[in-house]
């Protein structure tokens, strides 16, 4: 599979909603190797979700072992049709975005989620995150459903903020 391109805003089919996986067969695998190397060919980031890729696909990979500090965390982790069971627990925090890669924002998160995915093969997995590890998993699932952060800042006035760094532009 070729290099994929990562989308980024204002580009509609991010705003699009993703369908379930309901064949877990060697494309997908092949998919999920190729959504992979996108996370690994971006710049710091720590999650990646299919329709970023322009695959409108319920699948999304977490890895917070690449984050810049140390935090506890699972490793990488491939989530195919996650389902939040429950959450409790809001807070604050700052994040980005590969899609839109040159601003982050603050956004208000729930601090525990529990949730049920799938993995490559199928089967079903029970999952519970917590601080910076439940906030990229919230954050990756809103991908699958057509919501960036920028939805979900409570003002672009004050909660969006222009990085100090621009990222290099694809063109």
């Amino acid at each position: 599979m070729a290099n994929l391109e990562i989308l980024t805003y204002p580009d509609e089919r991010l705003g699009r909603v993703s369908e379930r996986v309901e064949r877990f067969d060697e494309a997908l695998r092949t998919f999920i190797v190729a959504l992979s190397q996108a996370l690994d060919a971006g710049p710091g980031g720590v999650g990646i979700a299919a329709p970023q890729t322009g695959q409108l696909q319920r699948i999304v990979i977490i890895d917070c072992s690449r984050a810049r500090k140390p935090i506890p965390n699972k490793g990488r982790l491939v989530l195919i049709n996650p389902e939040l069971t429950a959450w409790k627990g809001m807070e604050v925090g700052r994040e980005g975005c590969l899609s839109v890669p040159n601003y982050t924002g603050n956004v208000i998160r729930a601090t525990e989620i529990t949730l049920q995915a799938q993995d490559e093969c199928g089967a079903l997995h029970d999952y519970c995150f917590q601080g910076y590890e439940a906030r990229v998993v919230q954050h990756e699932i809103d991908h699958l459903d057509g919501l960036l952060f920028l939805d979900r800042l409570v003002s672009r006035r004050v909660d969006l903020f222009q990085r100090k760094t621009f990222l290099p532009s694809k063109e």
